[in-house]
């Protein structure tokens, strides 16, 4: 009679070997995988970055082109066509610095919903840290924001901006909500995306959306003139992408020798925290956002290879 041949258990790696990083076959850090795997992250991104450009003749010009189109689109239609340009000094840092942000968010959260599925031929085969995908479009993302913001910084400093301590206050506060915000975002619909594939049509339904609920194309007290006192406009300012888009303009365009001298500081910016505005609940927001997202991802990364 034949008798089942008894396989080995796994080696559970000792104390002593778990202190220097080794783990048993399966185990993972965690949420902690892009620190204890900066490696292969390294590697993911080289990936993602050859193969986004592969047969592109431009390359990395594309960072350029598509927020130099919008810019101009937008410019015409509202700056120059219904005048918004008339009573916003400075019109073209103001609406740069809030389209950069919109750019940045659109790119993060689209490709991190993207990045199980994108990568199904991995996740499928071989095991990978799943956190990883994700971080990996994120970082690509910045890679991309890059150029963007050296064009922001020197359109500001052509309108006569200065660096200070404020703006790069502002700016590093407007940062850390919106990457830690859109990263939970991210690793939230990626996981529902990897087991129903409509969720990456919302992604684009919410980003299309989020440029025109957020205060970059018009100023925030147009939208207190129109909606003030009621719960809509507490709503509007507790939008995480409104309370960003506010600190980027504290930090290329608020103040702007133009602007100072003709424009009073929009209502957000006269909240407790002045004049960073409702930073506070941008990070509150953005943190509990980035730990459902993370809690979510964690729970459903061992049924990847399944669902696809």
């Amino acid at each position: 009679m034949n008798q089942a041949v008894e396989r080995p258990a796994p080696r559970v790696p000792s104390r002593e070997e778990q202190a220097q990083g080794w783990r048993a076959p399966g185990q993972d850090a965690g949420w902690l995988n892009p620190i204890h795997e900066r490696f292969l992250l390294r590697l993911l991104v080289k990936k993602e970055l050859r193969v986004r450009y592969r047969g592109s003749v431009l390359g990395m010009v594309w960072s350029y082109v598509k927020p130099a189109v919008q810019f101009v689109v937008f410019y015409i239609a509202l700056g120059i066509f219904l005048q918004l340009s008339r009573d916003t000094p400075a019109y073209a840092v103001y609406l740069f610095s809030g389209i950069v942000v919109i750019n940045l968010f659109g790119e993060v959260f689209g490709n991190a919903t993207r990045s199980i599925t994108g990568n199904g031929a991995l996740v499928a085969k071989i095991y990978l840290p799943s956190q990883l995908f994700p971080w990996a479009s994120m970082i690509v993302a910045l890679v991309h924001f890059l150029p963007q913001l050296v064009v922001l910084i020197v359109g500001a400093l052509l309108f006569g901006w200065l660096p200070s301590v404020t703006a790069a206050i502002a700016f590093v506060l407007g940062m850390v909500i919106l990457v830690v915000f859109t990263m939970g975002l991210g690793m939230l619909t990626a996981a529902l995306n990897a087991a129903f594939r409509d969720v990456e049509n919302f992604v684009d339904l919410i980003v299309m959306v989020a440029t025109w609920l957020s205060p970059v194309l018009y100023r925030i007290s147009m939208v207190e003139q129109a909606i003030g006192g009621t719960i809509w406009w507490w709503l509007y300012q507790l939008n995480p992408l409104t309370i960003v888009v506010e600190l980027f303009h504290v930090a290329f365009w608020r103040y702007g020798p133009e602007v100072v001298e003709a424009v009073p500081s929009d209502p957000t910016l006269s909240m407790p925290g002045e004049p960073y505005g409702l930073w506070w609940a941008g990070l509150l927001i953005a943190g509990v956002t980035f730990a459902l997202g993370t809690i979510v991802f964690e729970r459903s990364k061992r049924r990847f290879a399944q669902e696809l």
